[in-house]
């Protein structure tokens, strides 16, 4: 106190006077009132300034093509954002997940406007797929009526929520003008080499009748959206060739790594996706005494070359060419082939050939004699695919879970042989009767590698095995396999291909796109399945393109996966007939700043955009949308280091309130629960406590809310700042309706306090200079009396905590996972304002229009209602020209506390108060730089370097959790074991 006192007055010594009035600011203030009186109509005020919104940009002509006059022109700018967050599928309602990531993208993009940026801030709908045909064949109406329907619909859903999206660049992705640039875009990969057309075995839903990715089947063979399980059928297919871009898929992570720009899991699962392993090539010979089956080398492909040791077995696909061959002279091999598409693809069924016998290679090293490996059984086993890499593996039932199920079903009993161990003496006594997944050491088995490292002896065994037969090789292969696209369905992108008896397949010549869906009426309403396009005669029959003979088009559409895996692409150009987006529009917007959406799309549509922005910007436009600045050395779309999204923000799930029976764990209906009593729900029919967690929403819970309601009830902005508040970003949000009120009850304050501060006749400050204000009144410190200090002292309370909410909030609106802080801390300085009645009138009124300020981009209906009550003249916060978003004026070196007592607290528990400097200026009161700086000034003292030694030692915590500017400080430490 007395440093910052004769900092600011210049004096030898502080009056004692105002010292005393400065220490106990809190008992000095004025009595506080609640400022919550008033009747607000929130969703009154929403209604009223989307209005107000509406014909400010109909007078400003932006009904077509563009919301902003900035974009009128497109010009290279360092101002412009992008922000997008994922676009919905038009299912015809908005649920509380969609709420929240479009609630997101409208505060962050709110934010970035009023720092003076041009902010492009899109809408659109993924409108393609299997949902909208299932309804049409159970309605009896057309996808697209259906589709339409429920945009509208949703359209008016997302209005609600206050968003300032730029709806003049509104598409579907239904539209022929969108699907035309989906076809050019497939041509255009088809003449670089980067489609083609292969007959393939694929996953066939048998509920949906069409063909899935080996993305779109879960882990138990069913399908991601029908959850019918998947059989095997063998059909000509469309493929992307993403495999020929696995090198910079895999090498771009590592830019998307650094600072954080997307979340360590995605990329993660991404890279498990890609899969890169290292392993090995084995061949094992095959030999039997049937007339199709002489010597045969079986090449076997693995990822742990050092199982080799314990192979029991060999398999083959039914789709290998030699179990091919030899169903053409066994009839029971034959039949059994025949009945695999009738399988699930992890069934643990197979068939033994009898006369097939496999060596190990392991047979022909000096070191191993013949005895220790005797020839190995082989089965065709279903659950092995045909299509990675040749059909056929090594069955290791003691180190492969798959590999476990199949032998235990075929020689159940026979004891398992373990080639590694858990044990670094390579003993298998802790090892039970199944499979042992982990790296570890080699057993007695390896002989000369026993007890070795597995992962060091692999490479050895590899090089043993070749130099002594030549039958091993070090190889490094990819999970990734090319992306399936060919749909046979009616609702999505028609393939742009003529096939031509005489010709071949024939792309669709550029001035006849888009080929569009025909109409098949007829076949929706006699409710039938399968694709309508196949029996679209009219539509079917066409002339070949290059011969003009007689043709039939391409019956497959795309999967839905090619409309979003380009999509933001468009909405930088959504007018552009002749291209998907001109290279002016590319370099204006590309590549997104940020892309906001859930978890769930980690692997399957980033994946696939990563791909397509590589692809089509590779070959269109080389030098737009990389990290690097010097693209000249970019020969080759393979070499295109381009990432769609610079920054990737993903939410977490909305969770809501489940209530279930307490004896049965049955899920109750809303009338089956008594909430008379809210804190204490019960069961209507037993009367006795009803059970209360949060889940994912759904029919079945009874656990759904209408956020159109809710908004109703509560206003979209009060809805809006509810939901940023009631969890960090990334986080799981558990959906309370019952803690709405604490918004409700602040935004209540803030009106009040705004009407009283207009009530109070202030004049609005022309040009404040807080520096010069509190420089000078510093100056007068001295000759003030009781009153004058008080003022004085509130001023300094209500503008320190001014600054450091401007601080806080720009820091979390930046980093954005901490957009939940933005509340409480807005209602921090709210309670500052109105604890401190009694400070000067320019303050007070200052501050509230900073307050005012920050809440715009949460609460922008509300926020405006309250500045036009202090302007009535200022017009709108987010018009061009008009406020600015708050930024520090420096005068916390002026006005803060010079030190603060911090409470430092190791897992949870308190082990020390020291005394530490006030947060610099300059550093926020978040983050890595905050951490370090209040680490280092605790271990100054000397209490802390005392008691924060050993378990204790906070220089070891894995996290660190600062409050209140470093009052409370709590380190998480890991208990060692």
């Amino acid at each position: 106190m007395y440093s910052v006192a004769r900092k600011i007055a210049g004096q030898s010594r502080p009056q004692l006077k105002l010292a005393n009035i400065w220490l106990s600011t809190s008992k000095n203030t004025l009595p506080r009132r609640a400022y919550a009186t008033t009747q607000l109509d929130l969703p009154a005020l929403d209604r009223k300034w989307r209005r107000v919104s509406k014909e400010a940009a109909h007078l400003r002509g932006q009904t077509s093509s563009d919301a902003s006059p900035k974009r009128s022109n497109v010009q290279l700018t360092d101002d412009r954002m992008y922000i997008l967050s994922m676009f919905p599928y038009p299912s015809g309602n908005l649920h509380l997940g969609h709420l929240r990531v479009y609630t997101i993208a409208d505060v962050i993009a709110r934010f970035h406007r009023l720092q003076g940026r041009d902010v492009l801030l899109p809408m659109g709908w993924d409108a393609f797929g299997l949902p909208a045909e299932n309804a049409a064949i159970e309605r009896g109406i057309d996808p697209a009526v259906w589709t339409r329907d429920n945009i509208a619909r949703m359209k008016e859903q997302l209005e609600s929520m206050n968003g300032s999206f730029d709806w003049s660049r509104e598409f579907a992705t239904c539209d022929p003008e969108f699907y035309k640039h989906t076809q050019k875009i497939f041509l255009l990969l088809h003449k670089h080499g980067l489609v083609s057309q292969k007959k393939a075995t694929v996953n066939w839903d048998p509920v949906d009748n069409t063909v899935l990715a080996n993305e779109q089947v879960d882990s138990d063979g069913r399908s991601w959206r029908s959850g019918a399980k998947i059989v095997q059928r063998e059909l000509e297919q469309w493929f992307f060739h993403i495999t020929k871009f696995k090198e910079s898929l895999l090498r771009d992570l590592e830019r998307l790594s650094e600072h954080e720009a997307w979340p360590e899991r995605v990329l993660t699962m991404q890279k498990n996706w890609l899969g890169r392993t290292e392993g090995a090539y084995y061949q094992f010979l095959v030999d039997g005494d049937n007339s199709a089956a002489e010597s045969h080398r079986l090449k076997i492909y693995t990822t742990r070359p050092e199982t080799i040791f314990a192979a029991q077995f060999v398999a083959l696909s039914p789709q290998s060419s030699l179990v091919q061959r030899l169903a053409q002279e066994d009839a029971d091999l034959r039949a059994f082939v025949e009945r695999v598409k009738d399988l699930a693809p992890d069934t643990t069924e197979g068939y033994q050939i009898p006369y097939l016998k496999a060596t190990n290679p392991l047979s022909f090293v000096k070191d191993y004699s013949q005895a220790s490996f005797e020839p190995l059984p082989v089965y065709v086993a279903p659950y092995v695919r045909g299509d990675y890499e040749t059909g056929a593996i090594m069955g290791v039932p003691a180190h492969d879970a798959r590999d476990f199920a199949f032998w235990n079903r075929h020689r159940p009993g026979e004891a398992l042989k373990y080639a590694v161990s858990p044990e670094q003496d390579g003993s298998i006594s802790s090892l039970k009767n199944g499979s042992y997944l982990e790296s570890g050491y080699l057993t007695s088995v390896t002989g000369s590698y026993h007890t070795l490292p597995s992962d060091i002896a692999a490479k050895d065994i590899i090089s043993q095995i070749k130099s002594v037969t030549n039958l091993a090789e070090s190889s490094t292969k990819w999970r990734i396999r090319d992306w399936l696209i060919s749909r046979q369905r009616y609702w999505g992108t028609p393939i742009p291909i003529i096939h031509c008896n005489t010709c071949g397949p024939q792309p669709v010549p550029d001035d006849q796109l888009p080929v569009t869906l025909p109409k098949v009426d007829t076949h929706w309403e006699d409710g039938r399945a399968g694709n309508p396009l196949d029996s679209a005669t009219n539509w079917v029959n066409t002339s070949c393109p290059k011969c003009h003979g007689p043709a039939k088009r391409d019956t497959d559409t795309m999967d839905t996966f090619v409309d979003s895996s380009w999509y933001y692409m468009r909405f930088p150009d959504p007018h552009n007939a002749d291209a998907p987006i001109s290279e002016t529009a590319a370099k204006a917007y590309l590549p997104v700043d940020i892309y906001i959406g859930g978890v769930e799309h980690a692997i399957l549509h980033l994946l696939y955009a990563r791909f397509i922005y590589k692809a089509v910007m590779g070959i269109l436009y080389p030098q737009v949308g990389t990290f690097n600045e010097d693209t000249t050395s970019i020969g080759s779309p393979l070499d295109f280091s381009g990432e769609p999204f610079k920054r990737l923000v993903t939410q977490g799930m909305v969770h809501g309130k489940t209530y279930t029976d307490p004896d049965s764990g049955r899920f109750l209906k809303p009338d089956e629960v008594d909430l008379s009593n809210a804190s204490q729900p019960k069961v209507v029919t037993t009367g006795k406590p009803a059970s209360v967690s949060f889940e994912k929403m759904s029919k079945s819970k009874h656990n759904g809310v209408d956020p159109t309601t809710f908004i109703a009830k509560y206003g979209s902005d009060a809805t809006r700042a509810h939901i940023l508040f009631q969890a960090p970003v990334g986080e799981v949000l558990n959906w309370d309706e019952d803690k709405i009120s604490g918004v409700t009850r602040w935004l209540r304050r803030v009106y009040d306090f705004v009407q009283n501060i207009q009530k109070q006749g202030i004049p609005k400050g022309a040009g404040f200079d807080g520096e010069k204000y509190f420089t000078k009144s510093g100056d007068e410190l001295k000759d003030m009396n009781d009153k004058e200090a008080a003022q004085w002292t509130a001023d300094v309370e209500i503008w320190r905590t001014t600054q450091n909410t401007i601080l806080s909030i720009t820091n979390a609106l930046e980093k954005v996972y901490p957009l939940n802080t933005m509340v409480s801390s807005l209602m921090g300085l709210t309670n500052t304002l109105i604890e401190n009645q009694g400070a000067s009138g320019i303050i007070k009124r200052e501050a509230t229009l900073h307050l005012i300020q920050m809440m715009a981009p949460i609460t922008p209906a509300f926020a405006e209602e309250c500045r036009s009550i202090l302007n009535p003249n200022g017009g709108s916060i987010f018009a061009e020209g008009q406020d600015t978003w708050p930024v520090a004026d420096g005068t916390l070196r002026l006005l803060g506390r010079n030190r603060i007592n911090c409470a430092v607290q190791v897992n949870g528990k308190l082990r020390c108060v020291v005394e530490i400097p006030t947060r610099p200026s300059d550093i926020a009161d978040s983050g890595v730089e905050f951490q370090h700086w209040v680490t280092e000034e605790i271990l100054k003292s000397e209490e802390a370097q005392a008691k924060l030694v050993g378990d204790n030692d906070i220089r070891k915590a894995k996290k660190v959790f600062p409050v209140r500017g470093g009052a409370v400080v709590n380190y998480v430490i890991p208990k060692k074991k």
